[in-house]
């Protein structure tokens, strides 16, 4: 084992293995004994392929080379397709419309079953079978006024017919038809609420002609967050409410609701996504669920009878966004671990869970991966949380008086979470010698409703409190080294980053990815879904307003003397490119190092596999700038402006 400085180590988890395994898994379906996804794949510039998996001819691409399988709608998309009976209905990227495609007749060319209007997107869909059609999310962009949301009918007998069926609300989420046909219901929600803050169940009786009647609100009146609604197969609804302080299962017994799970745990995660659900019915008599508790997730079965319930032995720590689908007696998700990252997985109860796709874990990486471990440490007057990975590799060791860098990782949301499975983006640092602490800052999800309310009103300053005193935390405790402590965010998490380097002096270094410095412009310029978010996480707009100046890093390049390095999108239509561009020039004219990487093709999250690789290399040579290591091998250096 070879003695050298922290950061310039030698490691096989390379940036093209970052970037190249960096498959996203999603979208999950189950039609009888066929498994279906969503992969967007890097290495085709971010295309997303519906993917099928059956016994007859394993793992096959389903949708033509040309086809990108997306919804645009909230811009976070979600719920991009539906299938069953070996017929797939999903929304192409490049003009938002439903196609139909027959997975039996691989000669067939996708049939488009909505009309040719850039103004209209479609998710969510749930298939109604005795009328033929779907019902699904419509949203509606017209130039110069907000988006319009509603729940709309989709005849597949007469190609581009369409019925508004509920409208009104601001938006809608999960429109579900019982298996009997009689019933749809749905969730929605109304300016300026997130759907983690408060939201309606709605249910109506499907008249003869398709239209609703007897439109009934079931729940929601109390100001809980309600989102997953599902009908089980004897036409009983369930759903999940935070009502009692924790996102738990309810069954609706007449007028009645009752809660199946009256822990402290999540059986969701917050609603950035549409289409998903994190429980299912093996049958009428027992359902399975997936449940959240300090960040890790598993499995659970309950009795429907005598409520009976059991956590299963599985080898997940982590499940997707998607959530989990059930058909047939077999669940279907997408999941991870400490040593596995994220893949597609079959389970059926009392057998090992079938893993179907690849990842970018190879045993050959056995020595250089960096094992999680859970940390509490005290911040303000309560307790923040987070996954610290400490340097690792198997050919290397630093010098006996040297600490390792820190990189502090802030997620996006800031309503989300970090989880503990397997990020080769993670081991790509830590295998070179870095310490990370991803921190789930007051204000993450999996800890329930009030700790993550506990940033209303206080973004850009209970998180930046966390994300200081967890780096303090593992100073104190002679982890890492107190003069080489980064910060490092994409997004909301950007804007955290960027907090952190101007309301304190502790980081040395910020890295931000497509991040917020200007609040009053992200007021003024995001889209619909988030365009009131700022209301309950810094105040309402525009009474509040000197708080949003006060805040917003760029108002105070005064106190900001870090460098810094930033990376964006320029089709980025969730966090302009703006955001970045006014906070390079502000600190090139103040003289701070600073520098700067631009996108023509990306949007909110990069997706191409030269971008990943070039943005993970430039960040690499950055810190080696500024924490004065050699990296090893071959990077292409980027311009640091103000550095000498």
């Amino acid at each position: 084992m070879k003695t050298m400085p922290y950061g310039s180590w030698d490691s096989p988890i390379t940036s093209d293995l970052v970037a190249g395994g960096n498959t996203r898994y999603g979208d999950i379906w189950v039609d009888k004994d066929d498994i279906y996804w969503l992969e967007t794949r890097p290495y085709q510039q971010g295309r997303s392929v519906i993917v099928r998996q059956n016994s007859a001819k394993g793992i096959v691409d389903v949708t033509p080379p040309l086809v990108d399988v997306r919804t645009k709608v909230h811009e976070y998309g979600g719920g991009s397709y539906i299938c069953e009976d070996g017929i797939i209905y999903f929304s192409n990227a490049s003009d938002q419309r439903l196609y139909s495609l027959n997975t039996s007749q691989s000669t067939i060319q996708p049939l488009p079953i909505t009309a040719e209007n850039l103004d209209n997107r479609y998710a969510d869909a749930s298939i109604d079978k005795s009328r033929n059609r779907l019902i699904c999310v419509q949203e509606s962009h017209k130039p110069n006024t907000e988006p319009v949301n509603s729940i709309t009918s989709i005849s597949l007998n007469n190609h581009f017919a369409e019925t508004i069926l509920v409208s009104g609300s601001d938006f809608y989420a999960s429109p579900r038809v019982s298996p009997d046909g009689n019933y749809l219901t749905w969730v929605q929600w109304h300016h300026p609420n997130m759907p983690w803050d408060k939201t309606e169940l709605w249910v109506a009786n499907i008249g003869e002609d398709g239209g609703l009647n007897q439109v009934t609100q079931v729940a929601g009146e109390k100001g809980e967050s309600i989102c997953n609604p599902l009908w089980s197969p004897d036409n009983v609804l369930h759903y999940i409410s935070d009502l009692n302080g924790w996102w738990n299962i309810y069954r609706r017994e007449k007028t009645q609701s009752l809660n199946l799970t009256p822990l402290r745990a999540e059986f969701t995660q917050p609603q950035w996504i549409l289409g998903s659900s994190f429980y299912g019915f093996i049958s009428d008599k027992q359902l399975i669920c997936a449940m959240n508790q300090r960040g890790v997730w598993s499995l659970m079965t309950i009795d429907l009878g005598n409520g009976q319930r059991k956590k299963l032995t599985t080898p997940f720590s982590e499940i997707g966004q998607s959530g989990i689908k059930v058909s047939n007696g077999t669940v279907v998700l997408v999941a991870g671990s400490k040593d596995q990252g994220q893949s597609i997985y079959r389970y059926t109860l009392g057998n090992q869970p079938m893993k179907l796709t690849r990842t970018a874990s190879q045993p050959k990486h056995a020595g250089y991966l960096s094992s999680p471990k859970e940390i509490e440490f005290p911040s303000g007057d309560d307790i923040a949380y987070g996954f610290f990975y400490p340097p690792r590799n198997m050919d290397y060791k630093g010098h006996i008086n040297e600490k390792p860098p820190l990189i502090v990782l802030t997620h996006g949301g800031p309503t989300g979470a970090t989880t503990n499975s397997l990020n080769m983006s993670v081991q790509y640092w830590t295998s070179r010698g870095f310490a990370i602490l991803d921190v789930n800052y007051r204000g993450s999800s999996g800890y329930g409703t009030s700790y993550r309310n506990q940033l209303k009103g206080n973004w850009g300053v209970k998180d930046v409190e966390d994300c200081v005193n967890g780096a303090k935390y593992l100073v104190d405790c002679g982890k890492v080294d107190a003069d080489r402590l980064a910060i490092r965010g994409s997004s909301a998490g950007g804007y955290t980053t960027l907090a952190c380097l101007t309301f304190s002096n502790f980081f040395k270094a910020g890295v931000s990815y497509y991040g917020i410095s200007d609040l009053l412009s992200l007021a003024h310029d995001t889209h619909k879904f988030e365009s009131r978010y700022l209301d309950s996480l810094i105040g309402p707009y525009p009474e509040m307003q000197a708080t949003y100046k006060q805040r917003s890093p760029i108002n105070h390049i005064e106190l900001l003397s870090c460098p810094t390095i930033l990376f964006q999108g320029l089709e980025d239509r969730i966090v302009p490119p703006s955001q970045a561009e006014q906070m390079v020039a502000a600190l090139k004219q103040k003289e701070v190092p600073v520098a700067y990487l631009y996108f023509e093709d990306e949007q909110h999250g990069f997706r191409n596999s030269s971008n990943i690789k070039k943005a993970l290399e430039a960040e690499l040579y950055f810190y080696s700038r500024i924490f004065e290591f050699l990296p090893s091998g071959e990077i292409n250096p980027i311009e640091i402006f103000n550095l000498s």
